[in-house]
């Protein structure tokens, strides 16, 4: 059977921090499920670098169908989840369902991935011990968000943290992707215990 990978995102994201994992997922065979808020056509958007700005310009990009509302999303049916960036971060982490949902993940030990602005959904969650003692990266932007997590931010643009990869920005998707589908591939020690016992 296929594995299944949610991908959580919403208004906002990031075009290519969300159709370059999507397709991804989907040409290494995995079966990519976008959830949002709400099931709809999402809007995304293209965040770009110019020369002279302080931070980044945005214009509307693609439009995204969403598959599930987070409502309805049980995550002991995926085996991964990835969380892209863009302003979509900032306002999915206010919805009632998604702890649960990113809890399963960090509580289960399967992948997480989060890339750019993605970090700020972490601090949905009411426990913050998942990232004591542990490194991420995330968008320079959001340092304070890792620090407030209790988590060490780390400078180069993509980090590996155990279950945990993240990456700096859409320019990282390379790295960040190659590193997510590796810990996909690999059987989690919590399954290897599960199994053995």
């Amino acid at each position: 059977m296929s594995k299944r990978v949610l991908i959580l995102t919403g208004d906002g994201a990031e075009v290519l921090e969300v159709y370059y994992p999507f397709y991804r997922l989907k040409e290494e065979g995995y079966e990519a499920v976008i959830a949002s808020p709400r099931k709809k056509t999402l809007n995304t958007v293209c965040h770009d670098f110019i020369e002279g700005w302080d931070t980044y310009s945005e214009k509307p990009a693609h439009l995204l169908p969403s598959d599930i509302a987070f409502a309805d999303v049980e995550p002991a049916d995926y085996d991964a989840v990835i969380i892209p960036g863009g302003r979509a971060p900032e306002f999915i982490r206010n919805d009632q369902d998604l702890p649960r949902i990113v809890q399963h993940f960090l509580d289960a030990d399967k992948p997480v991935g989060a890339i750019c602005h993605g970090a700020q959904v972490f601090l949905a969650l009411p426990d913050r011990s998942y990232f004591k003692g542990r490194t991420l990266t995330a968008y320079n932007a959001c340092k304070l968000e890792v620090e407030s997590l209790g988590a060490e931010y780390a400078s180069e643009t993509l980090h590996v943290d155990g279950n945990l990869v993240s990456g700096h920005a859409w320019p990282d998707l390379p790295g960040f992707m190659r590193e997510f589908l590796n810990l996909l591939g690999r059987t989690s020690n919590k399954e290897l215990t599960s199994t053995t016992n």
